[in-house]
């Protein structure tokens, strides 16, 4: 359990019923093994001999079989190798506990919540009034604002209300939008014994279940990039680990960029997670690769990337979670060429950055 805090995790009762209580901090150590129920389930015993979780009325094992009866494991299909693995309903039940993640760190948080001045038809409130418009959505009409404006105009004794007097809250209009996350899984991500790709994984699972739940008109692919890149499904990301790569932030950018000339939505972006410089292009079969410092071959391809990209209108958003100095001026470098945008963020920051910045970019003016 190196490089995992459990301090931070309430590991009292509380009141909370006993398999719930273990639930949730059976998710979280399900994240940090990468989907290994076996190992989560050693560590969860370990914590439970150091904190008393469990009584003589509920223990560990009885867990585990609420967990098998409740759907949340089963066995593999592996006869050769037979273990439990995580079902369809734990992972569903990962994304919305990373949601609630982040939403509980935004309540708790102002800093970084950016919000866009533009307005339009929409279904977001503002604080904002207008008179009403031919057109508009009733559900939209303020009738306190409404009866007011009646008041004023007509006053109590010969009270009424014409379609003068109706006031309409302004909402921000959602507009469709298609999404590429892409995720560094280079090795840099575990160096130095701190975890970046845990709370990677949680932002990637949480900004998936926000726009299954809340934009379905939204589309989000997600790529993670090494040595190459290749493209994973939403089911996939409890399970994602780092390997022994590069970074080759060029074959992320491609492999996005490709994506995103298939989406039909007018509204595109691509949003990156990374914690270091391009160290790795591709030249035909062969591997280029510099782990020394910026190497103005790969810079030169990653910018020239770039700028391709802000031809075709897609801007790159850039999620650092490393503060460098050469590091930073390498991102100002990319963001001026492709005329995006990027935040120096800190792992537990990261989510609330991503999220504001992803609700931000859904609002946008009417023509």
């Amino acid at each position: 359990m190196i490089g995992f805090n459990f301090s931070e995790h309430n590991l009292e009762q509380n009141g909370q019923d006993p398999f719930e209580k273990l639930l949730d901090l059976f998710k979280e150590l399900l994240l940090h093994t990468s989907g290994d129920v076996k190992e989560a389930l050693s560590w969860l015993t370990q914590l439970d001999k150091q904190y008393k979780l469990t009584d003589p009325d509920y223990g560990v094992g009885d867990f585990i079989q609420d967990l098998m009866d409740k759907g949340f494991i089963g066995k593999s299909d592996n006869p050769q190798s037979p273990s439990f693995v995580p079902t369809s309903k734990m992972e569903i039940a990962l994304r919305r506990k990373a949601l609630d993640d982040i939403f509980d760190q935004l309540k708790k948080s102002k800093s970084g919540q950016h919000h866009t001045k533009s307005t339009g038809q929409g279904d977001e409130f503002t604080s904002e009034m207008r008179p009403y418009e031919f057109g508009d959505k009733l559900d939209n009409i303020s009738i306190s604002e409404t009866i007011k404006n009646a008041h004023i105009n007509h006053g109590i004794e010969e009270f009424q209300i014409t379609q003068d007097d109706l006031a309409i809250h302004e909402t921000f209009f959602q507009s469709q939008t298609s999404t590429v996350l892409m995720i560094d899984i280079s090795h840099s991500m575990i160096l130095y014994g701190e975890d970046r790709i845990t709370p990677a994984k949680k932002v990637a699972m949480a900004l998936s279940e926000l726009i299954i739940t809340k934009y379905p008109k939204d589309t989000l692919d997600i790529i993670v990039f090494g040595d190459d890149a290749w493209e994973i499904q939403i089911k996939d990301l409890p399970y994602l680990q780092v390997g022994p790569y590069h970074t080759n932030t060029v074959a992320g950018l491609e492999l996005a960029m490709d994506i995103l000339k298939r989406r039909k939505n007018p509204n595109k972006q691509i949003m990156m997670i990374t914690d270091g410089k391009p160290t790795c292009i591709k030249k035909g079969k062969k591997y280029f690769k510099n782990s020394f410092g910026l190497d103005r071959t790969i810079v030169n391809r990653t910018l020239a990337l770039a700028l391709k990209a802000k031809k075709l209108h897609i801007p790159v958003t850039t999620f650092m979670i490393a503060r460098d100095p050469y590091l930073v001026n390498f991102v100002d470098q990319f963001t001026l060429a492709n005329g995006g945008k990027a935040f120096y963020s800190s792992l537990q920051g990261l989510g609330e950055f991503i999220f504001m910045d992803y609700k931000t970019n859904k609002r946008k003016s009417r023509n």
